[in-house]
């Protein structure tokens, strides 16, 4: 936990000297990097597993759980690292061919949000192109589809959704301070 709490990513091999114990004994703990990673993971997202509402209200519940979980998380973000790093490479190395190219999402974001210039505060306008972010990219795609099991449609369904009400949210937010004219 130490090591990648400490942004390291380290092999069996490396895990065993550090820990001063045998190759061995270390591969009888952990005989695969997918087996060593999960383990971390599991040890540092525990307690959020543990994590049980105190609310009957759905907003202070999703607000409780994100007080408690991001703080973990920040704690623990070299493992959450290490799990997608390892996750990504094995793909690549389970498809051939060129490998992909970060995209241009700021630029496409930007894009998308323009006609919202003329409406919005560029404070709201920036915020709005950071919760955009949040709902459009591989991300959002691999986590509605591999955690949730949705199709093209459920993910598309879900981000258009939560586009709306990003959208909605900033322009009341908006038309509540404009201040009246004298």
């Amino acid at each position: 936990m130490a090591l990648y709490d400490a942004g390291a990513f380290p092999s069996i091999t490396e895990l065993a000297a550090h820990a001063q114990v045998s190759r061995a004994t270390a591969y009888r703990y952990f005989p695969t990097q997918s087996a060593l990673i999960a383990a971390v993971v599991a040890e540092s997202l525990g307690p959020i597993l543990e994590w049980r509402p105190q609310d009957n209200d759905a907003l202070k519940r999703i607000q409780q759980l994100l007080a408690f979980a991001y703080p973990q998380m920040e704690q623990h973000e070299g493992a959450l690292r290490a799990a997608l790093q390892l996750s990504l490479q094995q793909w690549a190395n389970a498809t051939p061919g060129e490998k992909f190219v970060r995209g241009n999402r700021k630029r496409l974001l930007k894009l998308a949000v323009e006609p919202l210039q003329d409406k919005l505060p560029s404070e709201a306008l920036q915020r709005v192109i950071h919760s955009f972010s949040l709902i459009y990219g591989s991300e959002v795609f691999l986590v509605l589809k591999d955690i949730w099991g949705l199709d093209l449609g459920g993910i598309q369904d879900v981000t258009q959704w939560m586009a709306k009400a990003i959208i909605r949210q900033a322009e009341e937010d908006a038309m509540h301070s404009r201040k009246p004219l004298a």
